[in-house]
Parts: C-alpha cells; sequence; structure tokens
C-alpha cells in the first residue's frame, strides 16, 4: 500500500487536527496531583486538578467551548460579533475559540487584571476594553466590566450587533463541569472523593461539579473559597463586593472558606518551592483553604488548580521585592 504521507487523527498517540480536541474530557482528562510535601502528616489525602493542562491554560477552556458550542446550537452566533466581561482566563479561551471560528471578540476587563493576560487577548486578535470599577451600582462596586459589556447589547443596535456568551448566567458553563470535570474527578479517584475545594468565581465550577459529585454520593462536602473585601486574587470572587451570579447552585455547598491575599500569596510560593508547581494565586488560595479545613479529617480531597503562574509574573514580582535578586 503506498504511502502518502498523510497522517490521520489518533487519540491514541495524542495525534490531533485542531486544538479543540485537546480540552479534557472524561477520556482524556487533565491529570490529578497529591501534594506530598504542602499537607501536614495526618491530614486528609489532598491532590489538586492541574487545569493549566487545557491547551488554552485554563479550567476556562472548558467553559468557553462549552458556552459558544450551546450558542452555535441555538443559533445565537450568525451574523454576530461577541462581547464578554472576564477577569482574563475565560477570555483567552474565547479568543482563542473566536479566532478559529472567524468571530471577532470584544472582553471587558475589571480593574486589576494582569497585563499578561491582556496581552494574550490582544495576541488572540481580542479587543480589550479595561473597566473601571465604578461604573457599576453602589451594591455591587466590583462589577464594572460587567455593565459595561451589557450596555453595548442593551439596545436593540446592540442587540443585532453582538452576542454575549454570559458565562456568569448561562447554564452551559455548569453543564461544561457537570459533563467533564465531575466526572473525570469522580473517575480519577475511584469514587472515593470526600471533599471538593474551588473558588467562586462564576460558580460554574462548583455548582457543575458539586451537583455531579452529589448525585455520585451525597456525603461529598463541597467548599467554597472565598477572598475577602477589595482583594487580589484573579478570577476570584467576594460575594459581598460583587453580584452573584445566578448559576450559583447554592444547594450544593457544604462550607464557604475567606481566605487573605497573604496567606494565598504564601501558600502560592510554597506550591512553587515545595511542589515544584508554578501554579496561579487562585490555586494558593485554594490549597491554603484545604489545608486549613483538612486538619485531623481523613479521606480524600480534590481542589481545583485553576491556571498556572505564568500569566501573573507582575504580581509575583511585587510579592518577592528583591527576593532572590543578587544585585538587590
Amino acid at each position: 500500500m503506498k504511502d502518502n504521507g498523510e497522517l490521520r487523527w489518533d487519540a491514541r498517540l495524542r495525534r490531533y487536527e485542531d486544538v479543540r480536541e485537546l480540552i479534557a474530557n472524561a477520556a482524556e482528562p487533565t491529570p490529578l496531583l497529591r501534594l506530598s510535601r504542602t499537607v501536614p502528616d495526618g491530614a486528609s489525602s489532598l491532590f489538586l486538578k492541574l487545569e493549566w493542562f487545557n491547551p488554552f491554560g485554563s479550567i476556562k477552556d472548558r467553559t468557553a467551548f462549552y458556552l459558544l458550542k450551546g450558542m452555535e446550537e441555538r443559533g445565537e452566533l450568525y451574523g454576530k460579533e461577541l462581547v464578554e466581561p472576564t477577569s482574563g482566563n475565560t477570555g483567552i479561551a474565547l479568543a482563542a475559540l473566536s479566532a478559529i471560528m472567524g468571530k471577532k471578540l470584544t472582553v471587558t476587563l475589571p480593574d486589576g487584571v494582569p497585563e499578561e493576560k491582556k496581552l494574550i487577548m490582544r495576541m488572540l486578535g481580542a479587543q480589550v476594553w479595561p473597566t473601571p470599577d465604578d461604573l457599576c451600582p453602589v451594591d455591587h462596586p466590583k462589577d464594572g466590566a460587567i455593565a459595561l459589556a451589557r450596555s453595548m447589547i442593551d439596545s436593540d443596535q446592540g442587540r443585532a450587533h453582538y452576542a454575549m456568551p454570559n458565562q456568569y448566567e448561562n447554564a452551559d458553563n455548569v453543564r461544561a463541569h457537570y459533563e467533564t470535570t465531575g466526572p473525570e474527578i469522580w473517575k480519577q479517584t475511584e469514587g472515593r472523593i470526600l471533599y471538593f475545594f474551588a473558588g467562586y468565581g462564576t460558580c460554574g465550577t462548583l455548582s457543575g461539579v458539586g451537583r455531579f459529585l452529589k448525585e455520585k454520593n451525597p456525603e461529598v462536602q463541597v467548599v467554597a473559597v472565598e477572598p475577602q473585601k477589595g482583594h487580589r486574587l484573579p478570577g476570584l470572587k467576594n460575594l459581598q463586593e460583587s453580584k452573584t451570579p445566578s448559576i450559583l447552585d447554592q444547594e450544593v455547598i457544604d462550607h464557604v472558606i475567606r481566605v487573605d491575599d497573604d496567606p494565598a500569596y504564601a501558600m502560592t510560593k510554597r506550591l512553587f518551592r515545595e511542589e515544584g508547581l508554578i501554579v496561579g494565586p487562585s490555586t494558593g488560595a485554594i490549597v491554603h483553604a484545604a489545608v486549613g479545613f483538612g486538619g485531623g479529617k481523613k479521606g480524600v480531597a480534590v481542589g481545583i488548580s485553576p491556571d498556572s503562574g505564568f500569566k501573573y509574573a507582575s504580581y509575583f514580582a511585587d510579592v518577592l521585592g528583591d527576593e532572590g535578586n543578587p544585585q538587590s
């Protein structure tokens, strides 16, 4: 048989024809890694779900894929440009997917999004609009980016021109994690998971994974990690200063743990230096909460590691100061 030199798609060899095929699913999950150095002896076994193994670098790759897939199936994308408020990771994933689809994307960003994320979205072709928090009503002072995105589509002309995936209200966000992240965790822990930790953000992960795990075992405890007001932990939301996303399923939340910036960044540094994990600060917050919660408890715990630390170099420079700089 003549070899024409063409190699076809073969998942067994991890050979693909489209970057979207690299987004995690139950057959090819993101890794689950046990923390063996940062967890005290005698505490529950804590595993991290390393979501930065997704092709665009975060757990939001799953969300963005499901959001656009649902909109396409419902005929909501035809002839429209996209606009979406984001703290960065969903925007990066949407920008990559939009580029593949030939769609234009505008993202509105809250104050404090790292410059690295803005640059990545611009490299992918998105229009990036940093947004002052004070554009939003006083009762939700951190939702300026959401208010700006909504203002772009509120008029008849705007609705004709733009479509918004709306990760804070779109049930496809929850479905992404109910159908992929949750089943992956259940399978990877052989059904032995007892504790699940994730941060308050859009709340798709907490709602989707929490719902799936509790259907499998009602004894699983779902723990939401919330930053303090005025925090500097990108991707996480304090629900006293931000509107609670409508997709949050409060019934699956068993505990809420508040985390300050300093211990979150201290744990992030520990994960770098003790586990060799280059993670973002939200991972540090989640692990700090899980370690504190798990003291004296037995059983398998899983925390989400939403993204890597490469997009936060400017933040880490502030945290480190002159540490490690021989010229200081």
